[in-house]
């Protein structure tokens, strides 16, 4: 929440379980660097603190510790792509709604290193592998809402997600936006739903923007 925000307090999502994962993922080059993104979290946290303003016992998964990871009911860290897969099969096997917010990888190291690498002389070229899209292996049982976090053909490029991860609804947003991107407390969504039609939402807090998406989620309860 942003300084001197009021909190929203809500009922509606009582005895529902909330999974929503938060943060970036990071692949191993060696055991000291790694393939990451710019992703901190904010949005995840933001998303799973209005879950539990409504009701909802909430775990997080997240690549980065939480502001106040003891008012959840769980939370579980998790680092590469394959921590977040066995992560997310296993708590959702009893969830209601699952917010996918975290940045996920597409590719990784073919082969990261076992020690540390060091310079010698030359260029270093990595071999890259696309990641599998675990959500794929989900059962269509719950709602579950991705993110696309893009920087050129929003739209077009979140349908596409919208469509291939089988989701109840896509938020997208322009990353590249100073007033919506990674580090910021402000992000400005459009929301892509699989029934028909979007919805562009004005700027607004992290906090607020969760709340939108929620009250979109609950008809779907």
């Amino acid at each position: 929440m942003a300084a001197g925000e009021t909190r929203r307090v809500g009922t509606d999502f009582e005895a529902k379980h909330v999974v929503v994962t938060a943060g970036g993922t990071r692949e191993p080059i060696d055991p000291v660097r790694y393939i990451g993104n710019r992703s901190t979290g904010k949005m995840g946290f933001a998303l799973a603190d209005a879950a539990l303003d409504r009701g909802a016992r909430v775990t997080v998964i997240t690549t980065v510790t939480p502001p106040r990871a003891d008012r959840y009911d769980a939370v579980e860290m998790v680092e590469t792509v394959a921590d977040m897969r066995v992560a997310v099969l296993k708590t959702c096997q009893a969830a209601d709604v699952l917010l996918m917010a975290a940045a996920v990888s597409d590719f990784r190291v073919a082969n990261p290193a076992e020690h540390k690498m060091k310079k010698q002389g030359e260029n270093l070229v990595l071999e890259l592998v696309q990641n599998d899209d675990f959500l794929l292996e989900l059962s269509d049982d719950f709602v579950k809402v991705g993110f696309a976090a893009e920087t050129q053909d929003l739209l077009e490029n979140a349908h596409k997600k919208l469509v291939n991860k089988r989701l109840a609804m896509i938020c997208a947003n322009d990353v590249s936006a100073p007033d919506a991107g990674f580090a910021v407390d402000t992000n400005r969504i459009t929301i892509l739903h699989a029934s028909g039609g979007q919805e562009a939402l004005p700027l607004m807090s992290k906090y607020a923007v969760a709340h939108e998406i929620l009250d979109r989620v609950v008809p779907l309860l």
